[in-house]
């Protein structure tokens, strides 16, 4: 299956370094030295730990998908990275705790699986198989929060029907 990570926008990332607050609610942001590896959700990198500045923002992965809101934490470097635009998997998210979440265009969740290393080629093969999945959220499972969005390629894309549909 050919698809490609979608990191947060640069739009949100850049407002967000320059007024130190969410773009989508206003709150304020905070800026502190790394006390954990993350990942940033631009350029989808872990944090160097007591060294790199990370900005940590209230964001909701699902405003451009007309869906109930689910508003989480999230961080960003401080200084400028550049964002992962990729038809491929980030290595270097691939060795942390993940869950995958397989989601309806209305942002119901058709699956969610967590998935190791060793296994996670596979299981994005495996969700996208599912009826109806649209797209795929990659979670934090130690944190829950949402990392990134997976998205079939146009080329590649089909149109399942849902059981709202009947």
């Amino acid at each position: 299956m050919r698809y490609k990570t979608v990191a947060i926008s640069a739009d949100i990332v850049e407002q967000t370094r320059k007024s130190l607050k969410s773009p989508q609610y206003g709150h304020p942001a905070y800026v502190k030295i790394a006390t954990g590896y993350g990942p940033c959700r631009s350029c989808l990198q872990v944090f160097n730990e007591g060294k790199e500045e990370r900005i940590m923002f209230t964001f909701d992965p699902f405003a451009d998908k007309h869906t109930l809101p689910s508003p989480g934490p999230v961080f960003i470097h401080r200084e400028p990275c550049i964002r992962y635009d990729e038809e491929s998997f980030p290595e270097s998210l691939r060795s942390l705790p993940l869950t995958l979440e397989g989601l309806r265009t209305d942002g119901l969740p058709v699956a969610r699986l967590p998935v190791s290393s060793a296994e996670l080629d596979e299981t994005i093969d495996r969700i996208f198989a599912e009826p109806g999945v649209e797209y795929i959220h990659v979670r934090n499972s130690e944190a829950g929060c949402f990392i990134a969005r997976l998205e079939r390629l146009a080329e590649t894309s089909e149109s399942y029907p849902t059981f709202l549909d009947t």
